[in-house]
């Protein structure tokens, strides 16, 4: 088999995320294909711990916002601040400005400070009064959220929820990891050296939307598109944007596999991750992807 060109990355990052090598890979190839990172899980699974392993293997700018109650879209996008010496505003840049931004408990802000992500999710830069303002390339948001049933929190609309390529949960880790952990075997993330930089990264995403798919291939996406939208009432139907994001994520996971091709096999890795949250309208929780496998399962009993 084909070694992936990604391999250190995955190993160091495993020696600080212990025993979670498949959902590594997964946030690995959700960076490649220049999607956002959704993880729900409880407190303390190593969501945070996750997100920093990531920017520090690329040597990408890292900034940390608590999303809190009474966080204003302004104090994530920034503002115009009146400069006395110049007679005029400037502006002041906020932490959206960063190659990564953790939005640390997101759906505990209120949804108009959620939606101050949209912009720069979709189109990679934030409008303040009128002004657009290009965010630094590449950049990634990767936002956290506990589960639903905690106090203090709301589900995100779903509009925002399209714009996440994936939602992971990361789970309890198995019994030796966690006896490694205790011992304190784990790396810290703020210990890992960079193998690779920002220049390396947005040439492995070029590489990523070069990674070749056959037309069997695409009919394969295009069969669970139209499957998902005669599914029971409470999944919701996968839209044009789910396609693209699957396709993207499928290159993605194609390359981790050392390959320069995508088969079946790369969209079944990642369909969960990418389709559970928008099938279930985030109502479920990120790890159990019962819709995703009906879905495959009703599109290869046709097969």
């Amino acid at each position: 088999m084909p070694s992936s060109p990604l391999q250190p990355v995955i190993s160091a990052i495993g020696e600080v995320l212990l025993g979670k090598e498949h959902q590594v890979r997964l946030a690995l190839a959700c960076l490649l294909a220049r999607g956002h990172l959704l993880i729900e899980d409880l407190p303390g699974m190593g969501k945070t711990t996750l997100a920093e392993a990531l920017a520090r293997s690329f040597g990408l700018g890292f900034k940390r916002v608590s999303f809190t109650s009474d966080l204003l879209p302004a104090d994530l996008t920034g503002l115009n601040v009146f400069d006395p010496a110049a007679a005029s505003f400037r502006f002041q840049p906020g932490p959206l400005f960063s190659q990564v931004l953790l939005a640390d408990e997101i759906n505990r802000a209120s949804p108009r400070t959620q939606s101050a992500l949209l912009e720069a999710m979709a189109a990679g830069r934030v409008s303040v009064d009128g002004t657009s303002h290009p965010l630094p390339r590449p950049f990634l948001v990767i936002a956290t959220q506990n589960g639903l049933d905690q106090g203090g929190t709301s589900a995100l609309p779903e509009s925002q929820l399209d714009r996440f390529l994936m939602r992971l949960s990361l789970g309890y880790p198995p019994r030796q990891a966690e006896r490694a952990l205790l011992l304190g075997e784990g790396l810290r993330p703020d210990g890992l050296s960079g193998a690779f930089g920002p220049v390396d990264l947005l040439a492995l995403q070029d590489r990523c939307d070069r990674q070749h798919c056959s037309p069997a291939l695409l009919d394969y996406v295009l069969d669970l598109l139209e499957r998902s939208r005669r599914q029971p009432p409470q999944a919701h139907p996968l839209s044009p944007r789910a396609g693209l994001a699957l396709v993207a994520a499928a290159r993605a996971w194609s390359l981790l596999e050392g390959r320069d091709h995508v088969i079946p096999d790369d969209v079944q890795a990642v369909l969960a991750a990418v389709c559970e949250h928008r099938m279930d309208g985030g109502q479920r929780g990120g790890g159990e992807g019962e819709l995703s496998q009906r879905l495959q399962e009703g599109v290869d009993g046709l097969r």
